[in-house]
């Protein structure tokens, strides 16, 4: 489909009222509508003026969905960030409104209700599985070593934790 520049911008506008929106998904959806290089400009300048787009506001809401409803962790919601190429500095900014202990109690909480359905023939097994599980969602291992030690009672988990640095 190729629409014109005008038919673009009010497109996108309706676009980005209904989310937020990185300018990395606003420009792809503009190539895909066949628009050149110098009407994309005008349109993404146009949305940033009229503030349709915004990157700290989208970078923010998008910590806090994958946060509280996906309950991902920093390291995966800054892979996802950075693919959606938004700058270090503006994630940076973002993450420092949230709380490390919102992502340590989300993060608890995952982990006790996958302990309980994970199937192991021992402790080991178990959290070496729980450990895979968290690192796949985006925690760091600091984290999941300390909420793990919380869930799970045994006497060497220092040890146990140790043999893997």
């Amino acid at each position: 489909m190729k629409y014109s520049e005008s038919q673009a911008l009010v497109k996108m506008a309706a676009y980005c009222s209904k989310a937020e929106r990185a300018e990395a998904d606003v420009r792809r959806k503009l190539t895909l509508w066949e628009v050149e290089n110098e009407p994309m400009e005008r349109i993404i300048d146009r949305l940033k003026k009229e503030n349709y787009l915004n990157e700290e506001r989208f970078c923010r809401s998008f910590i806090k969905d994958k946060m509280l409803f996906n309950k991902w962790g920093r390291t995966k919601i800054v892979f996802e960030l950075k693919r959606k190429q938004i700058s270090e500095q503006v994630i940076n900014i973002s993450f420092s409104e949230f709380e490390v202990a919102h992502f340590e109690e989300s993060l608890l909480k995952i982990l006790t209700t996958k302990a309980k359905s994970v199937k192991a023939k021992d402790d080991y097994d178990k959290k070496n599985k729980l450990i895979r599980f968290a690192l796949g969602r985006g925690y760091s291992y600091e984290q999941i070593l300390r909420c793990l030690s919380k869930i799970l009672d045994t006497n060497n988990d220092e040890d146990y934790f140790d043999s893997f640095s």
